[in-house]
């Protein structure tokens, strides 16, 4: 056995499988074999997952020829025993993943929760983490690789957690072909890292997680679709035309010059995810269903970005080429900046962070100008609002987040200085104008999705744009190949370079913006390169003589008969031809050679073929010659693409034939062939007439045509004075916009000022509130409010009643349903669940200042010390009636108008009352009027009006049921709140005569 590999007694024990182990060769380590293409599946999630793990793997049926990848957040039993708790759950082979280990199907591999874990060739690897637990993303640093290393065969599945790590993750596995799918948020224990996934519009399936072992087994066994089929695609321009002008239709943007390979990519991930298999079948899919061609358009798009893609290039920027650059600006001059493509914002954000930075290094003070553009509106609404998920936090440094940036809950926004630098707007580079007098340009990662032909193209524009030595910066994937004279590159790894001034021809810049062509045409043809380099070697100077030697005269044209190159003497067959000069071989063709030469160059372009004709008889100034040209397409090198080589050869006399008799077959032969030449020749006379009555008509028409276009140049000329007296007006209504501008400034700053005290008088009064729509749905609120509803700032937008709360009452939304219907406001107390807590809840009508309902007001005032001074009340209350009760002594209790609160059991049986019926009766009106005593409503009198208390006052007074009595009356004057009169108890001793 070699020294190298050791038993593993463990394994042997339980029977596991070992990982794979590296061959050390001759002390050279080499790694395994390369995987086979099978599918790798990531599963990531936090809080909540286990759950989700253990379903999905009870579900799973064997056979799949996959490969599972666990991927926690953090682990969720802190210990590591991931790994024997999925074993209880699947028969499959469970791992936790060791650096070095090999991946292969149908195991499931656990990555460790205290290293970063990476697939690099089918091989495991295990890194330091660079970030603390709290900041560290886990799902987005595997997924990453995992889209990188198997790009159409990697899948990756978000289950229950919180936070919004694997969304970055979720997005490259997208742009690299791959498949994504996330449990369905409304059966996930906690739903924010679904729901930050499926924010992001990079979701092929939103399943429960019982349904998504089902899912992938039909995915990964649908038929492919063949490449065969993706040929006769190419071929079908008409069938491809028609998914572009249906995306065209729909969004108003063209994709024909994207390239092809991509196209098609995109379709078949879209055709994969509906099970299509044929081409034809998805274009009538489109056709029949105006919401696909929006995803194909999302699709087609692919906004994948984050803040400091390529850190390392980022940091070069700053370092070296920026402080150049800022250099050569004076104190108070704009810097202005254009991302193009900019998804999201987050690298137009980024490189505003880095001018500021440099700015402030350098103490320079500059006004900075960055406009950031793309073609999608959604991903401009998203940057400019400036809120991104906590997850940038792997990708931005804890002092930058704590510069540039305000945490709120789960989400981190930029700062009102940097979104102040960045001017955000929907804007096609093929088709609108670009910004000029750019200092600094950058076109990351969006280039290498379209042709060659179209980048061709755009160079020349960004050189336009640029100011002289700014700076263009594109993706590390993209090259500047073929324009050595507009830029110089100043870094070849992250492609940095340099505008030169350089004399742009006005051809590359003519076309546009640049348009789309219904059907795949000829490529324009380039211009030949205005100099020949010198020869600088012996080979080529006899290579060029030898040339000058044996070579036949040639010719470099293009289709339409422009000669770029000339070799050898061509004056024989080429004359110059009167009136103005021209270099078109058509027209400086001799006698003889027109014909001929434009039916040959019109097949060779036409075949994209070799084709020659001999003993073409043309009239030279030294009499006739014969000569055989031979026609050649040009498909190599890159800069003659397109182009036709003419070769033009002198042919010897042709040998007359001997006289001799012809046989009667050679006669019918020849009088056949002059038959045919006879017919050949009256219908080239009529085709004749045709092109000549034709002719004629076309020059009537081109006379018409000619006297229109005079007419046309005289209104151009009015046209063009009115445009310079609109050019003044726009002038001056430029000067009003810059006016208005000012104005909205600080109108806008007012709002924000408005917003922040709203904002502060909310907050301080404590009272949670919650604004809503009319369909319910949540506007925004206020941070007292999660102390009652389970609410998060991602929950805006969704409706109220799919919002969990920790009050008993059940009917919120029959109550503001009931509020927008009647316009009346409502009020109702609620208790917690646990019993512990009081509200009042008050809906009123949300209206706005046009007096529009827009809405409903829902507050929750805390009123549990309210309830609990009512229920001490209510006991008080309770208590001293008990104590009248006990009382044997008669004892009544008078309000200030005497009437009756309360009596004791005494008073009632001795005057034989009614005890229900004494409440609030007056004291004189007690036993049907008996009580109506002179005296007593004099003392009673003369004790509410001066205060005096009756001790031991006795009165005499014969009742109508009990007869004579004597009583001795004592009161006690018992003042209350301010609000509240004073009470009167009235005791008494009752004795008989």
């Amino acid at each position: 056995m070699d020294s190298t590999e050791t038993e593993n007694p463990a394994a042997a024990n339980t029977h596991e499988p070992e990982a794979p182990k590296l061959q050390v060769i001759k002390g050279i380590v080499t790694p395994p074999k390369p995987a086979p293409e099978f599918q790798v599946v990531g599963l990531g999630g936090s809080a909540g997952s286990l759950e989700g793990y253990e379903t999905f793997f009870q579900h799973l049926p064997t056979g799949t020829n996959m490969a599972y990848v666990v991927v926690p957040h953090l682990d969720p039993t802190q210990k590591g025993m991931m790994t024997d708790i999925i074993k209880r759950y699947t028969t499959l082979p469970v791992l936790q993943i060791e650096d070095g280990m090999q991946v292969e199907p149908e195991h499931v591999y656990v990555v460790p929760s205290n290293k970063e874990t990476s697939l690099e060739r089918g091989i495991f690897r295990l890194h330091e983490p660079d970030l603390p637990n709290g900041q560290r993303m886990p799902i987005d640093f595997f997924f990453q690789s995992l889209a990188v290393n198997r790009r159409e065969h990697a899948i990756g599945a978000i289950l229950s957690g919180m936070g919004a790590d694997g969304t970055l993750g979720v997005k490259m596995i997208m742009e690299n072909f791959g498949m994504v799918m996330v449990q369905d948020p409304n059966t996930a224990r906690f739903d924010a890292m679904p729901r930050n996934a499926i924010k992001t519009e990079f979701v092929d399936y939103v399943l429960p997680v019982e349904e998504m072992p089902n899912k992938l087994v039909s995915y990964a066994h649908m038929p492919s679709i063949k490449t065969k089929n993706m040929v006769e695609a190419h071929k079908s321009t008409q069938m491809l035309q028609k998914v572009f002008t249906l995306i065209r239709h729909k969004t108003g943007h063209d994709f024909s010059l994207y390239k092809r390979n991509t196209i098609f990519r995109r379709i078949e991930r879209r055709m994969n995810s509906h099970q299509i298999i044929q081409f034809s079948e998805y274009v009538r899919f489109l056709q029949e269903n105006p919401l696909e061609v929006e995803h194909l358009f999302k699709e087609l798009l692919i906004g994948v970005t984050k803040f400091f893609r390529d850190a390392e290039a980022f940091a070069l920027l700053q370092e070296k080429y920026l402080p150049e650059l800022l250099k050569q600006k004076k104190e108070g001059d704009y810097l202005r900046v254009w991302v193009a493509a900019c998804s999201t914002g987050e690298e137009a954000y980024s490189i505003a962070i880095l001018l500021q930075e440099t700015l402030e290094k350098l103490d320079m003070h500059l006004k900075i100008q960055i406009f950031a553009t793309d073609i999608d509106p959604e991903a401009i609404a998203r940057a400019r609002a400036a809120t991104y998920l906590e997850n940038i936090s792997a990708d931005v440094s804890p002092a930058r987040l704590k510069r540039f940036f305000t945490k709120s809950e789960n989400n981190y926004i930029v700062k009102k200085e940097l979104r102040e630098m960045v001017v955000f707007a929907v804007h096609n580079i093929n088709r609108d104008a670009p910004f000029t007098k750019l200092d600094l340009l950058t076109c990351r990662n969006m280039l290498i999705y379209l042709s060659a032909e179209l980048q061709k193209k755009l160079f020349p524009v960004f050189h336009y744009s640029l100011n002289p030595n700014g700076l263009l910066f594109l993706g590390s994937s993209e090259t500047l190949s073929g324009f050595p004279d507009m830029f110089t590159t100043l870094d070849t790894k992250w492609k940095i370079s340099r505008r030169e001034e350089a004399a742009l021809p006005l051809a590359r810049l003519v076309e546009f913006p640049f348009t789309f062509n219904a059907v795949e045409t000829v490529k324009p043809n380039p211009e030949p390169q205005a100099s020949v380099k010198r020869e600088s070697s012996m080979g080529r100077v006899v290579q060029r003589l030898m040339l000058n030697h044996f070579a036949p005269p040639t010719l470099i044209i293009n289709p339409n008969g422009e000669i770029f190159y000339v070799h050898g003497r061509t004056g024989k067959y080429l004359e110059p031809a009167q009136g103005q000069a021209t270099l078109n071989i058509f027209d400086m063709a001799r006698e003889g050679l027109t014909f001929e030469l434009n039916n040959l160059v019109n097949r060779a372009a036409v075949l994209k073929e070799q084709v020659r004709a001999e003993n073409i008889q043309i009239k030279t100034d030294h009499g006739t010659q014969f000569v055989r040209i031979t026609v050649t397409p040009l498909e190599e090198p890159d800069q003659l693409r397109g182009m036709l080589m003419v070769v033009l050869e002198d042919m010897p006399k042709p040998k007359p034939r001997k006289n001799r008799k012809e046989t009667s077959e050679e006669a019918s032969r020849k009088d056949a062939r002059i038959a045919e030449l006879e017919k050949e020749l009256v219908y080239t006379k009529q085709r004749l007439q045709n092109t000549i009555e034709e002719m004629n008509s076309s020059l009537e028409e081109l006379k018409s045509t000619n006297e229109e276009l005079q007419s046309a140049n005289e209104e151009l000329q009015s046209t063009n004075e009115e445009s310079m007296t609109n050019k003044e007006e726009m002038q001056s209504l430029n000067e009003e916009l810059m006016t208005i501008n000012l104005q909205y400034q600080t109108k806008t700053e007012e709002l924000v000022n408005s917003n922040n005290d709203m904002k502060n008088l909310l907050d301080s009064t404590e009272i949670a509130t919650i604004f809503l729509d009319n369909e319910l749905r949540i506007k925004n609120f206020t941070p007292q409010v999660t102390q009652i509803f389970n609410l998060i700032r991602a929950d805006v937008g969704r409706s109220i009643t799919h919002i969990a709360s920790n009050l008993k009452y059940q009917h919120i939304a029959e109550d503001v349903r009931e509020v927008l219907d009647r316009l009346r406001s409502k009020e109702v107390h609620l208790q917690t669940m646990d019993g512990q807590h009081w509200y009042s809840m008050r809906v009123l009508p949300y209206r706005t200042a046009d007096n529009f309902i827009d809405g409903a007001v829902v507050t929750f005032t805390n009123i549990t010390s309210y309830k609990q001074l009512e229920a001490s009340v209510t006991a008080t209350s309770l208590y001293a009636a008990n104590i009248i009760d006990l009382i044997q002594q008669p004892l009544v209790v008078l309000d200030g108008q005497l009437r009756v609160e309360s009596a004791s059991n005494a008073f009632a049986q001795t005057f034989q009352l009614i005890p229900e019926q004494l409440k609030g009766q007056w004291l004189y009106h007690l036993g049907n009027g008996q009580w109506d005593i002179p005296e007593l409503k004099r003392l009673m009198s003369q004790l509410i009006n001066t205060g005096t208390e009756l001790q031991n006052v006795e009165l005499e007074h014969e009742f109508s049921v009990l007869g004579y009595r004597r009583m001795v009356l004592n009161t006690r004057r018992v003042e209350q709140t301010e609000n509240k009169p004073f009470k009167i108890l009235l005791a008494l001793e009752v004795f008989e005569n």
